[in-house]
């Protein structure tokens, strides 16, 4: 019993609050920065993330390029910072119609839109994309019924 009597007091004499500077004169505040010509830019938001933005940048040199698998790896892993984002799934629905895989490309371009929300100009773009895969797989009223649905989202 004693033992803990003993810790308690020493641990109580470990908690107290931490003298200030010698004199009992306050800390000087810290120097303000140097004013800057311009403004500090905004902070990033979840949308402009600088390693997504990066990676969608190097994806569309690639894309540009004739490198679309390195393209879609580059997309592939800016999808795993934001699964969510639908301008990603947009992106690699563009790369697998120039790579000819057609029914991936209308997944991505559905996916896309499944996470669009009331950006109507991206779900458009995104039936556009639609109508283009099922036109390339010889399914006019199909890419009919995607123009269409574009059309009334533009509208």
């Amino acid at each position: 019993m004693r033992f803990f009597a003993a810790l308690l007091i020493f641990l109580a004499a470990c908690a107290t609050a931490p003298e200030g500077p010698p004199g009992g004169q306050p800390e000087p505040a810290p120097p303000a920065p140097p004013p800057t010509a311009e403004p500090a830019p905004p902070p990033i938001s979840r949308s402009e993330n600088v390693a997504v933005a990066g990676l969608m940048e190097s994806a569309r040199t690639d894309a540009a390029a004739g490198k679309l698998s390195t393209a879609a790896a580059s997309i592939e892993r800016a999808l795993r910072i934001e699964p969510r984002n639908p301008r990603l799934w947009q992106e690699l629905a563009r790369v697998r119609l120039q790579q000819a895989q057609f029914a991936q490309a209308e997944n991505m371009a559905a996916r896309s839109n499944s996470y669009a929300g009331s950006d109507n100009t991206l779900r458009a773009e995104n039936w556009r994309l639609i109508a283009q895969t099922r036109e390339a797989r010889g399914d006019a009223d199909g890419a009919q019924a995607a123009r269409d649905s574009a059309e009334k989202l533009t509208r």
